[in-house]
C-alpha cells in the first residue's frame, strides 16, 4: 500500500506549494463481483475494479475538496490548482481544519478485516444455487426472487500534512436469497441473507436459503387485530434499527444543530440500567472495524449507554469543535465530501432473561419481524413505522399478522426497553430480541 501513501503525499506536497496552508486526502481503490441466479438460472455476473481519490485543502480557515478518477501527473497537477483556487473564494469555516498531532493514530492494530483470497467465480455461483435450491425445497416456497453472492476487497489510504499517513485493506463477502410461498394474492414473501469479513465465516447456503424458506412459509395465511396498545417485541433482525435511530440522534453535526430530540440529554438516564450499547471500532474481522478514523484520529471502545446513561457524543474534529469538546474518532468520508461522524461496530449487549422469559409474560402481544417506511422524526423522537409479524398470545407466538403500524416517541420507547440474551454480533450493528411496553399498534 505505499504506492498509494506516497502518491496521497506527494499530492499534498504540491498542494502546500500551490498556496495551501495544509491539507489531507483520501484514496479508495476496489475491486468486487456479484452475481445472481433465478430459478437456477444466471441473471447477473459483474466484476468491476474502481479507485478514486478526493484531495481537501485548507487556505486559513477556507477548505474546498476535490475527487478525481484520473492519476495522471497531468489530471493530479489540474486537480491541485483547481482545488486551491476553490479554496481561495469559499466562505471561511471557523470549525474546519485537521487534527493536531497529539490526537493522530500512532499504532494501528491488526483487525484482521482482510482477506487475502479472493473466492473463485465458481464457488459464488455454487453457494448462490445451494442457497436457491433449499430455499425452493421448503414446502409451501412456490417461487424465488432469486438469490446473490458478492465479494468485494478495497484498499483505504489517508495522508495528511499534519504528518499522519496509514492505509489498511478491507474485504467482504455476501449471500442473501428471496423466496415466495402461496399462491395468487395468498402470497407472501421473505428472505435471509449474511455477510462477513471472509468467506470462510459465512454461515452454510443451505441453512440460509432454508431459513428464508421457512420464514416465507410462516407468513401465509396473516390477519389484521384491531387497533390496540400491547408490549411489542423486536426480533434481532429489526431491533438493531433502534441502534439506528440512537446513533442518528447523537451525532454531533445534530447535537450541534440543535435538531436531536436527544440534544439535552448528555450524563442523563435514557434507557433502563440494565441496557448497555457499545461502539468498538477493534471487532477482530468486524464488519465496522478500522485501525483509525478518516481524519487519522486515535480511535478507541466506547460505551454509549453505561447502565442506561448517555456518555458520548459521536464526533468528527468539526463537530467537536462546534460543541467545545473533542472528537471521539468517529470520522468517515469519501472522496468528494468532507468527514462526518459514523459509528464502528455498535451493539446492545445481552440482557439476563430469555426471549422464551420475556415473552412469556404478554397476554396479547405483537412480535416484529420486518419495519417498512421512514416514520421517525430525529427532532422530536416521534415513531411510526409499518410492521409485520406475528401475533403474540398468552405467551406465544402464535398467526402472522401484517399491515399495522406501530406508534410511540422513542423517548419513551428507550425507557421502556428489556434486551434478551440472545445477541449474536452479525452485522456491524446488532441487538438481541428487544421488548418493549405500552406501544401503540394501528390495525383494522
Amino acid at each position: 500500500m505505499s504506492e498509494q501513501l506516497n502518491l496521497l503525499e506527494d499530492l499534498i506536497r504540491k498542494a502546500r506549494a500551490a498556496g495551501a496552508d495544509a491539507a489531507d486526502a483520501v484514496l479508495f481503490d476496489s475491486a468486487s463481483v456479484s452475481l445472481s441466479q433465478r430459478l437456477g438460472k444466471p441473471e447477473k455476473l459483474e466484476r468491476s475494479e474502481s479507485g478514486d481519490l478526493g484531495l481537501r485543502v485548507f487556505v486559513g480557515r477556507r477548505q474546498a475538496i476535490v475527487s478525481s478518477t484520473d492519476r495522471s501527473a497531468e489530471a493530479l497537477g489540474a486537480l491541485v490548482e483547481r482545488a486551491v483556487a476553490m479554496a481561495r473564494v469559499v466562505p471561511e469555516d471557523p470549525f474546519a481544519g485537521l487534527a493536531d498531532p497529539e490526537q493522530l493514530s500512532r499504532s494501528h492494530p491488526d483487525l484482521d478485516i482482510c482477506d487475502p483470497s479472493e473466492p473463485a467465480t465458481d464457488r459464488l455461483i455454487e453457494q448462490a444455487r445451494e442457497a436457491e435450491e433449499a430455499a425452493l425445497a421448503v414446502e409451501g416456497v412456490t417461487n424465488s426472487e432469486g438469490a446473490d453472492a458478492g465479494w468485494s476487497r478495497s484498499t483505504v489510504a489517508i495522508a495528511a500534512s499534519n504528518g499522519f499517513a496509514g492505509s489498511y485493506g478491507v474485504s467482504r463477502q455476501s449471500l442473501s436469497v428471496s423466496v415466495l410461498a402461496g399462491t395468487g394474492t395468498g402470497m407472501e414473501r421473505d428472505y435471509d441473507y449474511d455477510s462477513k469479513v471472509y468467506g470462510s465465516d459465512l454461515r452454510a447456503a443451505a441453512e440460509i436459503g432454508r431459513e428464508a424458506g421457512e420464514r416465507a412459509v410462516r407468513r401465509l395465511n396473516p390477519r389484521k387485530v384491531k387497533s390496540t396498545r400491547v408490549p411489542v417485541v423486536f426480533d434481532p433482525r429489526v431491533s438493531r434499527g433502534l441502534l439506528g435511530h440512537l446513533l442518528g440522534a447523537i451525532s454531533g453535526p445534530s447535537i450541534a444543530r440543535g435538531t436531536s430530540f436527544l440534544k439535552d440529554k448528555m450524563g442523563q438516564v435514557i434507557f433502563p440500567e440494565a441496557i448497555t450499547i457499545i461502539d468498538d471500532p477493534h471487532v477482530k474481522r468486524g464488519l465496522r472495524s478500522r485501525p483509525f478514523d478518516a481524519e487519522g484520529v486515535e480511535v478507541t471502545r466506547h460505551t454509549i449507554i453505561d447502565g442506561g446513561r448517555l456518555t458520548t457524543w459521536l464526533l468528527d474534529l468539526r463537530s467537536a469543535r462546534q460543541l467545545g469538546l473533542t472528537t471521539t474518532g468517529h470520522a468517515s468520508r469519501g472522496t468528494s465530501g468532507p468527514p462526518s461522524p459514523s459509528p464502528a461496530n455498535v451493539y446492545m449487549a445481552a440482557g439476563k432473561r430469555s426471549r422464551a422469559d420475556i415473552l412469556a409474560e404478554i397476554k396479547d402481544g405483537f412480535y416484529v419481524t420486518d419495519l417498512m417506511g421512514m416514520g421517525v422524526n430525529g427532532v422530536t423522537g416521534d415513531y411510526s413505522r409499518g410492521a409485520g409479524g406475528f401475533w403474540i398470545e398468552n405467551g406465544q407466538i402464535t398467526y402472522p399478522v401484517n399491515e399495522m403500524t406501530i406508534a410511540g416517541n422513542l423517548k419513551e420507547m428507550f425507557l421502556n426497553m428489556e434486551a434478551a440474551d440472545d445477541l449474536e454480533l452479525r452485522f456491524g450493528m446488532d441487538a438481541p430480541t428487544v421488548r418493549i411496553d405500552g406501544l401503540t399498534i394501528a390495525g383494522v
